[in-house]
Formats: C-alpha cells, structure tokens, sequence
C-alpha cells in the first residue's frame, strides 16, 4: 500500500498533481522570507523558523520537510530526467543566505513527461542532505518550476578535491556582501557544468529547505558529487559559516533510488 501511494505522488506529469506552492511562485515566496529575519544561528535560526512568522509555520509543523538523510533507499525504475541545459550570461545575487546564480533562457528539465524551467541555483555548506549519517562541504541545488508552481530541485553534493572551472567562474565574480543582481555579460555559464557524470539518484518528496519551507516538493539528489578545491570551500565558507538546515525527520516518506 505504501509503495503504491508512493508511486502514484512520485508520477509528476500526472493531471491534476499540486505541488506545493500552487498559484504562488517561488519568487514570492522568496520574497515572503526575506521580508523577515530568519537565520541559521541563535533565536532566528532553523530551530525557530516556524515561531518567526504565521508564513514560517510549516518549517515547524510540516511533515514532509527538507533535507533529510539520504539512505535505505528503494530501488525503482521510474522514468529518468531529461536535462537540456545551454550557456547563460552569469547573473549573480548575494541574499545573504547564500549565493544564486539566476538563470534565463530555455534552461529546462523534463520529468515524467512534465517540462520545468531552471529558475536559479544556489550553494549551502556544509551540505544539507546527508549520505547514510555523513555530510558533505557542500551541497548545490538547482531549483525548477513550472507554472502551475510545482518545484523540482536537483541536488548535487560537493567534495573536496580538485579545482572546478565551472565553480570558480562564479566565485569570481561572487559579491561578498548582500547585493542587487549582478549581470556578467561577458561570462557564460552552462550548468550542466556542475553535474557529476553519472546519473543514479535519489528521489523522494520534500520542502524548501528555508523559510517558508513550502511542501510537496520533488527532490532528486545525486548520488555522487562534484569536486572543487578546498581552497573554492574554504571562500565559500568564510562567507556563510554555514547555511545548511539540519536534517529533518523521514518519518512514513519512502526514498528511491534510480538509475
């Protein structure tokens, strides 16, 4: 019975199927966040969010919340995505959270059918989803919507290991304060970029993982990361020490993994 409800939510072409935000698009809620302090530390921090405003409610009494750890998985077959990912100027945004990389164009993903436009993606450390109990220095997440305002984020976990072209791109341009968008016309970046090369992930429902932790959405992880330097980390870090929401409980949700 738990497979087949699991089945049955994980099918996102599905007619009818909400995911989590409905009418309201990611950048208003974004917008909603930011409009009141919340942090990662201390009294505003993800211990509290839910207290922090009648719109933070559901960080604190969601059942499907983000991250989690990522194990026991169950193997599947469902359908794979289709990426089809293209260069774009950088467009960079300090929010102070996090650095966002916003993206235009025809960026997009397709899963099950659904097609979802990648909106932006950003950097937490250390990693917010964990790998049977460990973290990662890092962990990017790709965030797609659709009009109806379902949301389907990638995660990639990040490693220490050799320098990554694609990362320092970013990280020289990045703004070390909280900024306006900052437009690159003279630097291209693909994400496809900052895949790893295989395939096999983890998918599971969940939620944003900052306030207003909206549920019902898809999250397929990666399941091997990306390297950059420890040097790339350590600027990162020294910038957001750190930006990473503990992991939440799985509780009954069911975590597959694909090919």
């Amino acid at each position: 019975m738990e497979r087949r409800r699991v089945l049955q939510v994980l099918a996102l072409g599905s007619a009818g199927t909400a995911l989590g935000l409905g009418a309201t698009s990611l950048y208003q809620a974004t917008a909603r966040a930011d409009g009141h302090q919340w942090s990662y530390g201390g009294d505003t921090g993800p211990d509290h969010w839910g207290e922090l405003s009648p719109e933070f409610q559901v960080c604190g009494l969601g059942r499907e919340q983000s991250p989690i750890d990522l194990n026991h998985a169950i193997p599947d077959d469902l359908s794979p995505l289709t990426l089809a990912y293209q260069p774009v100027p950088l467009k960079l945004l300090n929010n102070g959270h996090t650095i966002q990389v916003i993206i235009g164009g025809s960026n997009t993903l397709e899963l099950d059918g659904k097609p979802y436009t990648l909106k932006q993606f950003h950097f937490h450390h250390p990693s917010e989803h964990t790998l049977a109990g460990a973290a990662f220095p890092m962990e990017l997440h790709l965030v797609h919507t659709q009009a109806d305002g379902s949301i389907v984020v990638l995660g990639v976990f990040i490693q220490a290991g050799a320098e990554h072209p694609a990362l320092q791109a970013i990280w020289d341009a990045m703004p070390t304060h909280a900024s306006e968008v900052l437009a690159m016309p003279n630097t291209a970046i693909n994400p496809s970029d900052l895949l790893p090369s295989g395939g096999h992930t983890f998918r599971y429902w969940g939620s944003l993982t900052t306030p207003p932790c909206s549920e019902r959405v898809a999250w397929l992880v990666f399941q091997t990361p990306i390297e950059a330097s420890r040097a790339q980390i350590e600027q990162f870090s020294t910038l957001f020490p750190p930006n990473a929401r503990p992991v939440q409980p799985r509780r009954r949700r069911a975590l597959l993994e694909l090919p």
